[in-house]
């Protein structure tokens, strides 16, 4: 898996989308790539207004634009996205995500990044086995390597629609995260399995621990070594965000170049980098930066998501050709399908029951009816996406010089697990949870309680601050009490005429008091870090406005 894609970056233009001569067929490219963007846009401002995800109307479309004659053909080249486009995918997750909820649910996550993965792809392999003829062990290892992995854009897309608490989310945004890597490894060892016909274990059991070890320590050296970087050159806002965006595709190269995980490393190097972002981006850079990241993720994910229904013709082309019937496929897909929900619901079962036994303190609901709910919502939550269509592009057509066995039927699998999990799963999650009313007794202090409390400690803090530090040295400067006044009501003056260079300089010392309080803030188990990082964009604003005086 990705071990090609050094070539493929010698060939230019032919590493993005499509078809074999592209060189020549830009003037009927261009338009077919610009018009794919303005659908992405217009899809999205339509998902909006009907308070559903995006990745599915936009699977949707793809699907029906696939019918359309005249368009050209759209053959994905694998390394497109395991190269170009999953790195920034999964570092913007990682950066994205608290860290510090992480640590507090790791034992949820880790299960079901790693175990219930298995557990799955397992599953899988036995149901391919039994039910589909020509379906070897090892074909279905391979098969539900590429499907057992939920999408972490397409969980985060859907929940946004409704009220969740924070630990349950960061519980499907942080096994999200990490089930790519190990989903990704049972599919490198499936494809040798397959390939060669057989499977050693001590060397399956090495090489799993230095992906895992490897992978997660790449990431930590080179995001180390980034921070550096940031902190000792002379930076910009530019080249601060220049750097982001080369920061993943380094960690993912690098790993993998090591034969290790190159998902774990940017996974990892993110987490790094998200945790230190305070101490080396400056106010500026760190507002620039989540504009750009915010375009650049859109984009990728909106070309991708589209791509998916896109490419329904080339694989039942693929799937015709070797004489198998579209309805006996598609019951294969929905059987694959359903061993996937169920796996996945019994499995948070379990794990329900394993934390009331060792951990009862973590629970995120408290209630019965909570308990009994909570684990067929996150079971239902497990829609696939981009990393499963990577993974089944990038079985190669032949193996030593012969035909890969199944690949078609596995292509045509993966596109129904994705299609089917995206547009049932996601259209009924929100009613799901909004119906059973899980998390409404289970909430807590709502969001703008914790944010009511957060302000009216900066105004406390920032007001002692002052008044400690500067209303004795500077008794009669009008700009220290109109500050102390600022920060007292929580109101703005209508000028800034007693904003010298002095009070200026105060000011940021006051701003950066704020980012101090609330980084000792964020140790507070009972308040979300999403919260803190609002108040400390805010902050940065703040600063950017002050230094534009």
């Amino acid at each position: 898996m990705g071990r090609g894609y050094e070539a493929s970056c010698l060939s230019g233009f032919s590493l993005f989308l499509v078809s074999a001569n592209i060189l020549p067929l830009m003037h009927t490219i261009l338009p077919f790539l610009l018009a794919m963007i303005a659908v992405i846009v217009l899809l999205e401002m339509l998902a909006t207004r009907l308070r559903i995800a995006y990745p599915i109307l936009l699977v949707i479309a793809g699907l029906l634009l696939s019918f359309v004659p005249g368009l050209p053909p759209v053959r994905i080249n694998p390394n497109l996205i395991f190269f170009l486009v999953l790195p920034p995918l999964l570092f913007e997750a990682a950066w994205s995500i608290s860290f510090k909820e992480m640590k507090k649910w790791w034992r949820i996550i880790s299960s079901f990044a790693f175990l219930v993965v298995f557990f799955t792809a397992l599953s899988v392999a036995l149901a391919a086995n039994y039910f589909i003829p020509g379906f070897s062990i090892a074909l279905g290892f391979l098969l539900g390597g590429i499907v057992s992995p939920p999408d972490a854009v397409s969980t985060g897309a859907i929940t946004k629609f409704v009220k969740i608490p924070w630990g349950s989310a960061t519980i499907l945004e942080g096994e999200s995260l990490l089930n790519d890597a190990s989903a990704l490894i049972i599919f490198r060892f499936a494809l040798v399995a397959v390939g060669t016909g057989q499977f050693i274990w001590q060397d399956a059991a090495v090489s799993f621990i230095w992906m895992i070890v490897g992978g997660a320590g790449i990431g930590l050296i080179l995001g180390w070594m980034f921070v550096q970087m940031h902190r000792r050159l002379p930076t910009d806002a530019a080249s601060d965000i220049t750097l982001t965006i080369i920061e993943p595709y380094m960690m993912y190269w690098v790993a993998e170049q090591l034969h290790s995980s190159g998902v774990l490393a940017v996974v990892a190097g993110g987490l790094y980098l998200s945790n230190k972002r305070l101490l080396f981006l400056n106010s500026i850079s760190r507002i620039q930066a989540y504009s750009v990241w915010e375009n650049f993720v859109f984009i990728l994910n909106g070309v991708v998501f589209l791509i998916i229904g896109l490419d329904l013709p080339e694989i039942v082309g693929g799937l015709r050709s070797e004489g198998i019937s579209l309805n006996m496929a598609m019951g294969y897909g929905l059987i694959v399908t359903a061993v996937l929900i169920l796996v996945r619901i019994v499995s948070a079962y379990v794990a329900m029951v394993a934390t009331l036994i060792f951990r009862p303190k973590v629970m995120p609901v408290t209630t019965l009816r909570g308990r009994l709910v909570l684990p067929l919502v996150l079971g239902w939550s497990g829609m696939r996406g981009v990393v499963s269509l990577a993974a089944a592009l990038s079985i190669p057509v032949t193996y030593n010089q012969v035909a890969f066995p199944q690949r078609n039927l596995i292509l045509f699998i993966t596109f129904v697990v994705i299609l089917f999990t995206l547009v049932v799963q996601g259209l009924t999650l929100p009613y799901l949870i909004n119906r059973s009313r899980v998390f409404v007794a289970t909430a807590g202090e709502t969001e703008e309680e914790t944010i009511r409390k957060i302000r009216h400690g900066l105004k406390q803090h920032i007001y002692r601050f002052l008044k400690e530090n500067y209303e004795h040295k500077l008794p009669d400067h009008v700009g220290v009490q109109k500050m102390m006044q600022h920060w007292e009501e929580r109101s703005k003056a209508e000028k800034d005429d007693w904003m010298d260079d002095k009070i200026k300089v105060i000011y940021l010392e006051t701003l950066e008091s704020q980012r101090q309080y609330l980084t000792a803030l964020n140790n507070d188990p009972l308040i979300n870090e999403e919260l803190i990082r609002r108040q400390l964009y805010q902050i940065d604003l703040e600063e950017v406005r002050l230094r534009m005086l």
